[in-house]
């Protein structure tokens, strides 16, 4: 089940006021069965999935925390990440590794004959066993103590606002949350109602119009001007980031109608002045998971220069592979490892070469932030190709600057629709960073009913209306 699509709307529409009605154990197992109810749409034979991830979870959970002995406890922490990570990597990276091995083999003149599985990716599974995840590890380390109640936990691991992309919701934020019932409440509806409907602007007018123009360049690269992939990587940039950051709206508007509150997962990212910033405000949920689980274990920037590079790209490396099986996702991680890397190298190098070239303070974030942006940019070209040889193609052409001209453009009225959607998505994060719309609509009545005519009137008029599937739905 998809948020922009008329299932979801009808599941909504039963789901809240039957919860708001029940209190206590029956509007948890009626959460965990509307939970499992949206999952199931896709495919129900992976119900059973998630549901062997939960029951393993909570048992080893349990188990650990009434161990004493270091030994037993860290060959519990270890099974569950075998069985979690195991599951993971079956599904998703079975034949990425075979196939890669198969290349590697046919390179050094072998002929193997290795056959493949038809596996069916399942939607979601990379967020909720990172979340499950982060269960076991903290109960490890003696951060968190188990949760003593099984669907509760199931609740927690399921829960339907989230479950299929993010964000990834830590057990010790989310847990407690469920202890208490939540009744009604307007100004919480209609704040939630507002995110919600903020996430769908960004998703059915912003991304879904830009989807087209963007598709269309990257099936034939080479039969496009120079200028038309130019904006086609504009637009992927914001098509990638509305589509994503509206499924995270939507899921956070849902779940604070529900009395929920889930993390921010977006801060405006194309804002940064240095890829730090950067990762501090793109899918913040996954970027702190890597450094809370990944790049602090392996020692963060504790232990030397050398070593905090070497965490670095693992960690990005890692990310970069977590996204998808495919080479270009790791080329992905790869860069940005670079870009952390070589900003640590020489940051302080080219701020101080701004400051002797007496650069405006605006006209340096300016420059920062444009650089961010266009290394990101560069980055994106490779997220988006379904092999290098697209990817290059993309950039060879980007680079001969052939008909860069107005007059190359291809769908002018798109390419400008595109624009002005893009403008008014900058216009209103610009203006956020000064005025707060989110506080502004709690606080006025006025202005809420005025907000939620004005989305529904741009939805209605800009939005693409075809249920496409959200882009993250394949990680």
């Amino acid at each position: 089940m998809i948020f922009n699509s008329l299932t979801f709307l009808i599941f909504a529409a039963i789901f809240l006021p039957v919860y708001f009605s029940l209190k206590g154990r029956a509007r948890l197992f009626w959460s965990l069965a509307g939970s499992y109810l949206f999952y199931g749409w896709w495919d129900w034979r992976f119900l059973s999935l998630i549901a062997i991830s939960t029951m393993v979870d909570f048992i080893l959970g349990q188990k650990m925390a009434q161990e004493d002995e270091e030994p037993k406890r860290k060959r519990l922490i270890v099974l569950s990440m075998i069985l979690n990570l195991g599951f993971l990597g079956f599904f998703k990276y079975f034949n990425f590794f075979t196939d890669s091995f198969v290349t590697m083999l046919q390179g050094f003149g072998l002929d193997p004959s290795v056959h493949t599985l038809n596996i069916i990716l399942p939607v979601g599974i990379s967020f909720y066993t990172f979340q499950s995840m982060s269960y076991t590890i903290d109960i490890y380390r003696r951060q968190l103590e188990p949760e003593p109640d099984f669907w509760r936990f199931a609740t927690f691991v399921a829960f339907w606002p989230q479950l299929v992309a993010g964000p990834i919701v830590r057990a010790s934020d989310f847990l407690p949350q469920f202890k208490n019932d939540r009744s009604w409440d307007w100004d919480r509806f209609s704040s939630g109602m507002a995110q919600v409907l903020w996430g769908f602007f960004k998703k059915v007018a912003i991304a879904d119009s830009l989807a087209p123009f963007v598709d269309q360049c990257w099936a034939e690269p080479m039969a496009f001007t120079s200028i038309n992939l130019w904006i086609a990587v504009v637009f992927y940039s914001f098509q990638i980031y509305c589509d994503f950051s509206g499924y995270s709206d939507i899921a956070i508007g849902s779940a604070r109608i529900l009395g929920f509150r889930f993390p921010e997962n977006f801060r405006t990212p194309y804002f940064s002045q240095n890829f730090s910033e950067f990762w501090t405000r793109w899918h913040i949920s996954l970027s702190s998971w890597l450094r809370d689980y990944l790049y602090i274990p392996l020692g963060g920037n504790r232990d030397g220069v050398v070593k905090t590079y070497r965490n670095l790209m693992l960690t990005m490396l890692l990310g970069g592979l977590w996204h998808g099986a495919n080479w270009t996702f790791v080329f992905w991680g790869f860069l940005h490892g670079m870009y952390l890397v070589v900003q640590r190298l020489w940051g302080k190098t080219f701020g101080k070469i701004m400051d002797l070239l007496h650069f405006p303070k605006a006209l340096k974030t300016g420059v920062n932030i444009a650089l961010v942006y266009a290394f990101t940019c560069l980055a994106w070209v490779f997220f988006r190709s379904p092999d290098f040889s697209i990817a290059t193609d993309v950039l060879t052409n980007m680079l001969s600057f052939e008909g860069f001209n107005f007059v190359s453009v291809m769908n002018k009225f798109m390419v400008m629709k595109g624009v002005l959607l893009i403008a008014m998505l900058l216009a209103v994060e610009v203006t956020d960073l000064k005025i707060q719309w989110g506080g502004v609509v709690q606080r006025s009545p006025v202005f809420r009913v005025a907000s939620f005519a004005v989305l529904l009137w741009l939805i209605s008029f800009f939005g693409t209306f075809g249920s496409n599937a959200f882009i993250y739905f394949q990680f």
